[in-house]
């Protein structure tokens, strides 16, 4: 792979005016990633360097990766730099997002690596409360929020459901706490980043979800920040294959914590917090079991609806994919073996069922109304949205009460005590 092309200025920086700390200037790297952007780069990135030189207490740099662009971009940007003292600009032969920023970040030598997209479609003022906490030592990782509920977000109704979708789905079957993944408006300690990245594999959009997910994982702080975020009507995301791209990462990712793989050196604060007994097990088996249910489920209902219509194609692959889920949970997750009690086990996890079943029609009814003759894609992204809240449920339901290990000892006691009393 050949080695990306750097342009840069000296940067002007006046030691004297910047904050200290530790006797040394703190600097703050901020990428903005692009391809195909020469109609807004220039626009953008002049407007980003004026607020951060007006506002703006620390020193920084501002970075424009250009992922293989085919148009004017690389010529704006290396024009960009060539004026600006805190811009410069590096180039790439590949595209992807995630490929950008790897490349940028491990080389970085600042204090704290950012990036926003090149739209600027959050608002500039939340950039200051999310570096701060990592400034300070606070926090590890920060990222601006538009689903917190100090957020204020302008956007159409498809692609917001689709984010709080996928949001609710890292939620419920990757255990994230989290709650955008997705927002381009990250920052991180530089050297937590340089950790972190030789076990991030992603190199486009996933590649967000996934250092989160191993930071998380890792028992780092991650710091939310409410943004103000405006929709960009000219983005050129294909969102069905970022979906697809995104179901595969978060499989890949699962797949990887179970087996222990993504394991890595815990901070001594997170050492004295242990999840109750089990816990960590059956949340990693569980996640893995959902993602394969899900994948099967959405498999089985695009086969389905073909033949027949979206309630009937849904409820037939809920229920097939609920006995599977319920039976790979009862072995894998919690254990329980041989066919003693098999029937009534998936009985009480029949519940789950019945609670996924009136979640998703309900969805499906809504859909029906609010977008008439909308596409198999969209009732099936409504759907992913319906199923990933009742498995909370589900596993709520089997931990506490169908698999119960308590209630497990007490029907195994009532058990015994029958049969010796026949016994007699």
């Amino acid at each position: 792979m050949s080695q990306p092309t750097v342009l840069a200025a000296e940067p002007a920086a006046d030691p004297e005016s910047a904050p200290q700390s530790g006797g040394r200037t703190r600097l703050v790297e901020i990428v903005v990633p692009v391809y195909n952007e020469e109609h807004i780069l220039e626009d953008s990135v002049r407007r980003l360097h004026a607020y951060l030189a007006e506002t703006f207490p620390y020193r920084f740099t501002i970075t424009v990766a250009d992922n293989a662009s085919t148009d004017a971009t690389w010529q704006v940007a290396t024009g960009l730099a060539a004026e600006i003292p805190e811009v410069r600009a590096v180039h790439l032969d590949q595209k992807g997002r995630g490929r950008a920023l790897r490349q940028v970040w491990s080389s970085s030598d600042a204090d704290v690596v950012s990036y926003m997209d090149v739209d600027l479609s959050t608002g500039l003022d939340a950039f200051l409360p999310l570096v701060a906490p990592l400034l300070s030592g606070h926090s590890d990782l920060a990222i601006g929020s538009r689903l917190h509920r100090g957020s204020a977000v302008v956007r159409g109704p498809k692609r917001e459901f689709i984010s709080r979708t996928y949001n609710l789905m890292l939620r419920t079957t990757m255990a994230a706490k989290f709650s955008d993944a997705q927002c381009g408006f990250k920052a991180a300690r530089t050297d937590v980043v340089k950790a972190l990245l030789g076990s991030v594999e992603d190199q486009t959009w996933f590649f967000d979800t996934e250092l989160l997910l191993l930071a998380e994982r890792s028992g780092l702080r991650i710091h939310e920040v409410p943004v103000d975020w405006v929709d960009d009507p000219d983005s050129r995301v294909d969102i069905v294959r970022t979906v697809k791209d995104d179901l595969k990462g978060m499989w890949r990712v699962a797949r990887k914590t179970l087996s222990g793989a993504t394991r890595l050196p815990v901070p001594p604060r997170v050492q004295q917090a242990q999840l109750p007994p089990a816990m960590r097990w059956q949340l990693s088996s569980f996640a893995v079991i959902g993602v394969i249910s899900t994948l099967a489920y959405l498999a089985l209902y695009l086969i389905l609806r073909q033949l027949s219509p979206a309630v009937l194609a849904n409820a037939v692959a809920l229920f097939t994919t609920a006995i599977a889920n319920t039976a790979a949970n009862r072995r894998f997750t919690f254990g329980v073996t041989g066919t003693r009690d098999a029937l009534k086990h998936q009985v009480e996890g029949g519940i789950a069922f019945v609670i996924g079943l009136v979640l998703s029609t309900v969805t499906l009814a809504v859909v029906k109304v609010a977008a008439p003759g909308a596409s198999h894609v969209v009732e099936l992204a409504a759907l992913v949205g319906a199923n990933a809240l009742s498995t909370v449920v589900r596993f709520l339901l089997m931990r506490v009460w169908v698999f119960n290990p308590k209630r497990q000892a007490r029907r195994h006691a009532a058990s015994s005590s029958h049969n010796q009393e026949l016994n007699h």
